[in-house]
């Protein structure tokens, strides 16, 4: 295991006689690959709220955008605390992957360039961001404020044969 891989445990309570924990590879390959994530925060009187969004994982973080008057970006404002979910709507086969963690806000200009750059390519010109004011800006003129999610403990549940249940955990 490299300095830059979590440590993975295996639930086997929920995990089929004999599994072994996942491998992190395939986590990351899902959060790479994943069309949709599921983001839920907590609203400031401590309701939850969940939305699909777009995102892409780059360099060992997830990043998602939003604008700065929607609910999830006043969610943040008072609690980065997250969880991101993405996986298959099936219960006999894929990976289902919950990532925990806090929602950083990214302003570097040269980083967010880079972040469009990947949006664009996984999502589309459809999906094409200028970068202005430490923010991704919109075909009209719409500001997105862009934010990174490393992980804390990353959940991967491994539906078929073998049911598995992983914690990977970071350092």
């Amino acid at each position: 295991m490299s300095a830059d891989e979590p440590t993975a445990e295996l639930d086997p309570r929920y995990s089929s006689p004999g599994a072994e924990p996942g491998p992190w590879a395939d986590a990351e390959k899902l959060l790479s690959d994943a069309e949709l994530y599921w983001l839920s925060t907590v609203r400031p009187d401590g309701r939850p709220h969940v939305t699909p969004l777009i995102g892409v994982w780059w360099q060992g973080a997830l990043y998602f955008s939003t604008g700065p008057e929607e609910r999830k970006a006043r969610n943040l404002t008072a609690n980065p605390e997250v969880v991101l979910t993405t996986g298959t709507n099936s219960w006999s086969a894929g990976l289902d992957v919950v990532v925990e963690g806090r929602a950083v806000q990214v302003s570097d200009e040269d980083v967010l360039a880079r972040l469009a750059e990947a949006w664009e390519t996984k999502y589309g010109p459809v999906w094409h961001f200028d970068v202005a004011d430490g923010a991704f800006l919109g075909s009209l003129d719409n500001r997105a404020d862009v934010f990174a999610v490393s992980p804390r403990t990353v959940f991967g549940f491994g539906k078929g044969d073998p049911f598995t249940q992983t914690r990977w955990r970071f350092a």
